[in-house]
């Protein structure tokens, strides 16, 4: 009797693997990770974009003159393409649904300060999370 090679995962697991592979994706997402960029900083900037369409979002982005601007645009650009070449999604109907700065590790550095003492100065990092999602289903159904 030949024995049929069962799966190591539960029944659950398989039945909802199948679910996910047979939805149909809406939305991509981008993340960057270990950014020295400190989630304060980088939280009104992503604040501002969150709920925009795309282009308006890449508007503000482009003419807002702080650091956390360039690399949010960054990874805005690369949402869209994931949205673009993975999952076919057409580029005028997509909006930022969710756009996140969670902290990082911080690097702690000493610095000197007078009579001997020593402070420790916090080198903060972010994680930026970015997702797209297409409104066009949503508007048609």
């Amino acid at each position: 009797m030949a024995q049929e090679k069962r799966s190591k995962r539960s029944v659950l697991h398989r039945n909802r693997k199948e679910q996910l592979e047979n939805a149909v994706q809406d939305q991509a997402k981008a993340t960057a990770k270990y950014l020295r960029l400190s989630p304060r900083k980088a939280r009104s900037i992503v604040n501002a974009i969150r709920g925009q369409k795309v282009d308006k979002a890449f508007e503000i982005l482009e003419f807002s003159p702080r650091k956390a601007a360039r690399i949010v645009q960054k990874i805005l650009k690369s949402a869209v393409a994931n949205a673009e070449n993975n999952f076919d999604l057409e580029t005028e109907h997509l909006v930022v649904s969710e756009a996140y700065v969670n902290d990082g590790p911080r690097m702690k550095r000493v610095w000197p300060r007078g009579r001997g003492r020593a402070d420790i100065l916090m080198k903060r990092m972010s994680h930026i999370t970015v997702v797209v999602k297409d409104t066009s289903k949503n508007l048609a159904g």
